[in-house]
């Protein structure tokens, strides 16, 4: 691939922009030819349950990153009385993302975004997602990433569990 093609934003079959390059574990673009992880596809359309069966063994192996880009894929396919919860779960998994790559404040603030979000949803949530205990854990981690540190953080407090 020619330098002027790769400085050109990717682009699938609908001309809609699309980052080829490989990502590490946490989502970081690799130099092109470089060896990734496994990206979640594009079109990725799960049932809620599915949705969380595997947002959740993401997180359990340590991939916050590709756990929210499963969230991300349940959100953009959502119907409106569900999307917003799934916007904030995606924005949950996010700031998980930002603390394991030790940006403490971008962690913090989409932590606190979530937590607000998650926290508006009202009702039977799908999939026995456990909205309150959630919201409860993004509020308390970008809490402890203020006072403590984000050094201070282990992998536990990385892996919150999605279901009640």
């Amino acid at each position: 691939m020619s330098d002027a093609l790769r400085s050109a934003r990717d682009r699938d079959r609908a001309g809609r922009a699309r980052n080829a390059r490989p990502r590490d574990s946490l989502g970081r673009p690799l130099p092109y030819g470089a060896e990734g992880v496994p990206q979640i596809p594009d079109d990725l359309d799960l049932t809620p349950a599915e949705t969380v069966d595997e947002a959740q063994r993401l997180l359990d192996d340590g991939l916050p990153f590709q756990a929210h880009e499963v969230l991300e894929a349940a959100w953009k396919t959502a119907g409106p009385e569900t999307r917003e919860l799934w916007r904030a779960l995606a924005q949950y998994g996010a700031g998980l993302t930002h603390a394991k790559r030790g940006n403490a404040r971008g962690a913090v603030s989409l932590l606190e975004r979530a937590a607000d979000n998650i926290a508006r949803w009202i009702g039977d949530p799908p999939a026995e997602l456990d909205v309150r205990g959630l919201q409860h854990h993004a509020f308390r981690l970008a809490a402890r990433i203020e006072q403590e540190g984000i050094e201070a953080m282990t992998e536990d407090d990385l892996r919150p569990t999605l279901r009640r």
